[in-house]
């Protein structure tokens, strides 16, 4: 049911988004997409999208990727090389995971069809829950997976040497990083068992509390930072 409630406000959100996109055309990217599930559900959405690519590291994503008609190239975005250009350039939950943001920025800026929009989704360090989590394990740090953390200020300064704009930013729920700092904080004090073979999001609290903490976000997303952004950039 959170899976399923996730997955029709992503669809709603990104409705909004191809919707300012003109034209009868629109080629995506999607930076770190995997087998090109995001992809899937934004041709369900919008008629007009004609090329879909994905770019990923996973040489496992690629048989899936290209059977639902998705390109695939196999690298990171600064060895992807091509002579088209798109609309709308996703980088979800990517530039936390980069040595490079900076790189990866002006790499998707040249990828950019003029009037193009580029949406992040990305972990916010100025946020309650960060706050609270800071001297235990804040799931936002999601170590060692994550190596750059940013705030709105630092996000706003790195644009600021590219040729980007940012068109919007937005705070949205981080549902995620509320149950995973839980359940390690029960666990240090041994109150529930963290298996060290198994993936938290798989205990069986995560997916309660992930719903909890969603609602607990929207409900003060529009007074408060929570610990997730997208942010809408242009050139």
């Amino acid at each position: 049911m959170v899976v399923r409630l996730k997955e029709w406000m992503d669809r709603r959100f990104f409705r909004r988004i191809l919707q300012q996109i003109q034209g009868p055309g629109i080629n995506i990217l999607d930076v770190g997409g995997g087998t090109g599930w995001m992809l899937d559900s934004l041709k369900q959405t919008d008629k007009r999208i004609q090329f879909t690519q994905v770019v990923d590291i996973d040489e496992n994503a690629r048989s899936i990727a290209e059977e639902n008609n998705h390109a695939y190239f196999e690298g990171t975005i600064e060895s992807f090389q091509t002579e088209k250009r798109f609309h709308l350039i996703l980088l979800l939950n990517l530039v936390e995971h980069v040595s490079d943001p900076l790189a990866v920025l002006n790499k998707a800026g040249s990828l950019l069809q003029p009037g193009g929009i580029i949406v992040i989704k990305t972990p916010n360090n100025n946020s309650l829950d960060a706050r609270l989590f800071k001297k235990t394990y804040w799931g936002g740090l999601h170590c060692p997976r994550h190596w750059i953390i940013f705030s709105e200020k630092s996000f706003r300064l790195l644009v600021q040497s590219t040729s980007l704009t940012i068109q919007k930013l937005k705070y949205t729920q981080g549902a995620p990083f509320w149950a995973f700092s839980i359940i390690a904080l029960l666990h240090r004090k041994k109150l529930v068992h963290v298996s060290a073979q198994t993936p938290i999001i798989f205990h069986w609290l995560f997916a309660p509390l992930s719903a909890l903490f969603a609602i607990f976000d929207f409900l003060r997303s529009s007074f408060s930072k929570t610990s997730q952004m997208f942010i809408i950039l242009g050139k």
